[in-house]
């Protein structure tokens, strides 16, 4: 039996990844896993275990305690959901708390590196695919299929405002732009694994065309196994 592909989809957030993987897995029956998820895992852990007074992250309180960080995906009605130290804190790590401190975790290479054995080691048995920043160019360099997905800043704004606005928080468009311009500066100028495409990844702008869309220009550059 052929070993079922490895997928890895990089990208900026808001233009749709996690989504767009977790239906492709479905179609392709192959695991998703959001590896974004994880970050946001050991941030809300952070955020919980290691603020200084003014309730700011300590990084440094941070790595000395990423020991007690256990973080788990667990298949929760066909869906895998994100545990730490096994309370499912699946729909906490999407609070804007977390999104806004997100990108100072994930630039830490204690952080990334402490993270990069549990997403290798998921994936070493095939038929995952994977989204994040740095799944192409650092953690699964040798992917069998590489995607990196954009969109324009107004549209990502867009789109996560909508989010925001589903799940009942109260915001406004312009600081979510902001928030997603600050993102992808942090993201893209840090100095251990940066967001950027791999150089054999194919390129998906989907400013303009629709989640369905995406999906099939996807799909339609895997091949059949």
């Amino acid at each position: 039996m052929t070993k079922k592909p490895v997928i890895a989809i990089d990208g900026f957030s808001s233009t749709g990844k996690s989504s767009i993987s977790k239906i492709i897995a479905k179609k392709l029956g192959l695991i998703h896993m959001d590896t974004g998820a994880l970050y946001r895992g050991v941030t809300y852990f952070a955020l919980q275990n290691c603020t200084d007074e003014n309730r700011n992250i300590d990084i440094q309180k941070l790595i000395t305690n990423l020991s007690q960080v256990k973080l788990e995906f667990q298949n929760i009605d066909g869906e895998l959901q994100l545990f730490l130290n096994g309370k499912n804190i699946n729909r906490e790590i999407r609070f804007p708390q977390v999104s806004d401190n997100v990108s100072q975790v994930a630039k830490e290479a204690d952080v990334r590196n402490y993270l990069l054995k549990t997403q290798r080691d998921i994936a070493e048995k095939g038929g995952v695919i994977m989204d994040g920043r740095d799944i192409g160019t650092v953690v699964l360099p040798n992917a069998d299929y590489k995607f990196f997905m954009t969109a324009s800043q107004d549209e990502r704004a867009r789109r996560r405002f909508l989010e925001l606005e589903l799940a009942g928080e109260k915001t406004d468009i312009e600081t979510v732009k902001q928030n997603l311009i600050s993102r992808d500066k942090i993201d893209s100028e840090r100095e251990v694994s940066p967001l950027k495409q791999a150089d054999d990844a194919i390129l998906i702008d989907n400013t303009n065309i629709n989640k369905e869309e995406t999906i099939g220009l996807i799909l339609s550059s895997i091949k059949k196994f």
